[in-house]
């Protein structure tokens, strides 16, 4: 796919630049195409459409959701009996205070151990974590919330969204490996507070939340945003292994892990979307029953998303011993790929705006989301509207979130290899 003619460098007026974007052909039919419809939650009305053979699981899982909701509150409701005055904590990027890059031995340090406390201190009674909180700070004080911020309401009170609660166990496989003693137990029970936390999250289907307990609304849909579930593979794959840092798990774990694993890959081949009985991509969350490309926030509608499917197919190329129908998908999903990226041009800053502009050197580009009726670029506003032009949303949303990026072709550049080995 080559971009329509665009200016080859950023103009100094953003007004003229969008003007000249207007004049070239392939953006003269600019229009509201859509309105972006947010996935519902999970219900027991909505259990209720499922053949009657297939609800015991989803109604099980259900109830299992609301229960753990109820105890997280009450034991929070609990700490506070009394309390005079209650600390909030301080909201930043929890994953950069939690490296997983340093040499081995550093995560035996005062430093690295003073941060797993911390971590073990947040960590919620259904046992996984929020996000956006820094892990170098104080230890979490009685009654204080186990999120970030001044509490509003029960939000992502146990999250996988922005690396949480995978970010935390492997960061505490790492400082227990250092304190192989009594001294370390406490981030080993937190470990299998964690992967109980994965285990008792994945839908009956081989998905994932992106926070639970539910909290209702598109965080109930099966999550492939920010890397979510493959976030959460990559763990399980991991504790499967039970080698290095996780060599301390017992057999019955890394089966869990095992099975965990092989029901996360189940999802995605069931969750390809197919457009004219051909496999295509994924999108950025699925709906939770029927996994079909759903809606999340105003701006994020449903559609086919280069990013999560870069991800998801990295994931489906790690599989030992793929069978016939992770091959298949990887050639379809890599071809897909292929078919969407643009050359020539490259997103970026042009004045106060970003724009398209031509780059004979720019790496190949991709949009975030693709139409899955006609498999073109579109682009989501606050107001829920849905158009085909960048240039046609609000200056606010065009230049705070990433409509286009490059990543997807570190998939591709993995697959040039993997075909090889696995071919069509």
């Amino acid at each position: 796919m080559v971009a329509p003619k665009v200016p080859e460098k950023p103009m100094k007026y953003p007004a003229l630049l969008l003007a000249l974007c207007l004049a070239v052909p392939g953006f003269v039919q600019a229009k509201v195409i859509g309105t972006t419809v947010p996935a519902q939650p999970l219900t027991a009305e909505q259990i209720t459409t499922l053949p009657e053979e297939q609800r015991a699981p989803w109604t099980q899982y259900l109830a299992q959701s609301q229960n753990q909701m109820k105890l997280d509150q009450a034991i929070l409701a609990a700490e506070r009996t009394d309390l005079t005055e209650i600390v909030y904590g301080k909201n930043g990027d929890g994953t950069k205070t939690m490296p997983l890059n340093r040499d081995a031995a550093w995560y035996g340090s005062a430093e690295a151990r003073h941060i797993a406390d911390v971590i073990v201190s947040y960590q919620t009674p259904a046992g996984g974590w929020g996000k956006n909180a820094p892990r170098d700070g104080a230890v979490r004080q009685w009654g204080e919330s186990w999120i970030a911020g001044k509490e509003e309401g029960w939000h992502y009170v146990g999250t996988f969204d922005n690396g949480a609660t995978t970010t935390e166990i492997q960061f505490l496989a790492r400082v227990q490996a250092q304190i192989p003693d009594e001294a370390g137990n406490r981030y080993r029970a937190a470990i299998y507070g964690g992967l109980n936390y994965i285990f008792n999250s994945q839908y009956p289907n081989g998905g994932w939340p992106q926070v639970w307990p539910l909290e209702g609304g598109y965080h109930d849909a099966v999550t492939f945003n920010d890397n979510a579930l493959s976030d959460i593979a990559g763990v399980l794959r991991l504790v499967a292994a039970g080698q290095g840092d996780y060599a301390f798990l017992p057999q019955s774990i890394r089966a869990q892990a095992t099975a965990a694993l092989d029901r996360a890959i189940g999802v995605i081949l069931s969750s390809q979307v197919r457009i004219e009985s051909q496999p295509t991509a994924w999108g950025q969350q699925h709906d939770t029953l029927n996994l079909m490309p759903v809606g999340a926030r105003n701006f994020e509608p449903a559609s086919l998303s280069s990013s999560e499917s870069a991800a998801l197919l990295l994931e489906l190329m790690k599989v030992e011993n793929p069978s016939d129908a992770v091959v298949a998908s990887v050639h379809a999903g890599a071809a897909w790929l292929k078919s969407k990226a643009m050359t020539g041009v490259a997103w970026v800053k042009a004045g106060n705006d970003k724009a398209l502009v031509q780059d004979a050197n720019a790496k190949p580009l991709w949009a975030r989301y693709y139409s899955l009726e006609t498999g073109e670029p579109i682009f989501g506003d606050r107001d829920l509207t849905i158009h085909d032009d960048v240039m046609e949303i609000s200056a606010e949303r065009r230049n705070g979130y990433a409509w286009y990026g490059t990543s997807a072709q570190k998939a591709l550049d993995v697959y040039a290899e993997w075909s090889q080995k696995h071919p069509q």
